[in-house]
This record gives structure tokens, sequence and C-alpha cells, in this order.
């Protein structure tokens, strides 16, 4: 017990500190900008980040329905707002255990479909953000080094993932962890590497990451900065890829420090950086968090214990439709 909360309370501090830090070195500046904002693009970037939403709902509807598990759009995007909200608390991303609990509570969905259909969620925005980011670095230059590094192996990965995954169907073992592992890679090859799959969710998942720049933008615009689309391009996509390692809940502070970077790195003043980092990252985050309260209530109260067993970091008390 003391263990799981002492790593809840190491990566929250963490997080808080990196934020308090960023803060700390522009809370004059952040005060007098505040002060000069036009409030109407902070409502922009609300919106279209509500909008991203949605099509997340509609793309991991998409993948749900070529695993035979049939939802309408409001469920499937609440699946999502809820397995986030989690995210912003649950550390390693654990969070998303909820989807496995909420699909097999609702739809009595096997654990290995649930896995499923995140693995196939989070490969397609990896290799997505990933690839943009492979694209405005034709555009940026004098990037650091570790930047390609930090774009070039996720594409490399996920290549390799793909490949493996032609060969899957072929295999077979008579050891039954094994064949559970085989099962769910079958599965993943079932909702990925289909001519439909893979146009819907390569479009999709291209969509959704342009709408999570476009916010930024507008949050930029809000401040009344001009920064080349470009950069901004890759200011989240380095964000994003540092965010995926799971060092703190949501990668609250990781993720400004890696936004503040790049835009720093591209020539914006490090209080202006900070300042767009911050203020995009809290907007996200507040939808995120509102859109999870409101899908809490549409699933039921029961998900809350599914969030509770996600940190205890075991499949109990909820049981989903088996393996």
């Amino acid at each position: 017990m003391w263990r799981k909360i002492s790593t809840i309370l190491v990566s929250t501090l963490i997080a808080v500190g990196i934020i308090a830090y960023m803060l700390y070195r522009i809370w004059d500046d952040l005060l007098v900008a505040l002060e000069h904002a036009i409030w109407y693009y902070l409502l922009l970037a609300s919106l279209v980040c509500l909008g991203a939403w949605w099509v997340r709902g509609l793309r991991y509807r998409s993948i749900l329905s070529s695993l035979e598990i049939s939802v309408g759009v409001h469920f499937s995007t609440a699946c999502i707002f809820v397995s986030q909200t989690a995210n912003l608390i649950v550390p390693a991303r654990l969070g998303d255990l909820v989807r496995v609990f909420i699909l097999g509570h609702e739809c009595d969905a096997p654990v290995s479909k649930g896995i499923s259909s995140l693995v196939v969620e989070r490969v397609f925005d990896i290799v997505t953000v990933a690839l943009l980011g492979a694209v405005s670095l034709l555009f940026v230059l004098n990037v650091p080094e570790w930047f390609y590094t930090l774009i070039i192996l996720p594409l490399a990965a996920g290549a390799v993932f793909f490949g493996v995954l032609l060969f899957v169907g072929k295999l077979s073992s008579k050891n039954r962890i094994i064949q559970i592992l085989l099962t769910i890679m079958e599965q993943i090859k079932q909702a990925s590497l289909s001519l439909r799959a893979v146009v819907v969710l390569s479009a999709s998942s291209i969509l959704i990451w342009l709408m999570d720049v476009l916010v930024c933008v507008f949050v930029i615009m809000m401040f009344q900065n001009q920064i080349p689309f470009a950069v901004v391009v890759l200011a989240i996509v380095i964000g994003n890829l540092v965010k995926a390692v799971p060092l703190t809940p949501g990668g609250v502070g990781t993720y400004e420090l890696a936004l503040a970077l790049t835009f720093t790195l591209a020539g914006v003043p490090a209080a202006e950086a900070t300042m767009i980092a911050v203020i995009d990252h809290l907007v996200k985050n507040l939808i995120t968090l509102g859109g999870g309260i409101v899908s809490i209530y549409y699933f039921g109260g029961w998900v809350l214990d599914s969030i509770k067993n996600a940190f205890q970091k075991r499949f109990g008390g909820i049981r989903p439709g088996g393996i």
C-alpha cells in the first residue's frame, strides 16, 4: 500500500515541481500577458479540443466495430474520456485499464478485445504523431539531434510492429499465456490491417493530431504571438512523445517542459514559450477532466470502482467478459 501511495506522491510531486518552477520564472510576465490576452481565442481552442475528442470517439467506435463490439459514438467517446481522466490521477497510464472494465461491464467484451482496442489506438496515435514530426523537421532548421532520435524510434518500432502483425495467424502455441498473446495480436491485426481500417484510422488520426496542434495555435493567438506552423507541429510532437513516457500522471510537467523547450530552441522567448505550453496543456486537461466527470455520470458510479481497481493494478471487483 505504501509503495503504491509513494508512487503517486513522487510522480505528482515531480509534475507539480516542474510546473511550479516554470511558472515561478515567468510569473510577472504571465500576469501582464493575461491582462492583454484575447480570450475569444481561448474559447476557440476549447471548442477545437472538444471537437477532437468527438473525432477520437468516432475512431474508437471504428476500432471496436472491427472487433465486433457495436457501440455508439457517445459511448466510445465517454470511454476515452473516463480512461484519460483516470490517467490524470493514476500513474503509468494505468487509467487505460478502465476502458477494459467498461467494455466488459457494458458490452460483455473479453479482456483481450479491450486490450487490443487500446493497443490499436495507441499505435496509430504514436505513429501518426511521429510522422507529423518527421514532416515538420523538413521545415524547421537547427533542431537538436535527439529530436530526430525521438521521432525516428517510434516510426521504426511501428514498422516492426506492423511487420510482425503480418505473420500473426501462422503461429500457434500450447502454452496458455503465449496463446492469449497470439489471440490479442490476431485481434489487433483484425482491427488495424484491413484496407478500411488503414484508411479510416490513418485519416482520423491525422485529423485528431492536427486539431491538437490547432488548439495550441489558438493559444498562441490568444497571447498575440506568431510562431510558424511547422514549429508548433514539432513542439506538439515532441511534447506528446515525451509525454508517452509515463513519468507523471497525464504527462503533466514533462509535456509543458518539452513544449516550452521546443519553442525556445526555435527562437521564442522563454517567458512566452512557457506561458503557451502551460495554457495549452491546461486547456486540454480541463476539457478532459470535464468530459470525464460527465462520462462517469453517463456510465454510472460503478466506474469509480474501476478506477480504484486500475490504481490497485489488478483486474478485481468488476469482471470483464472473460479472456
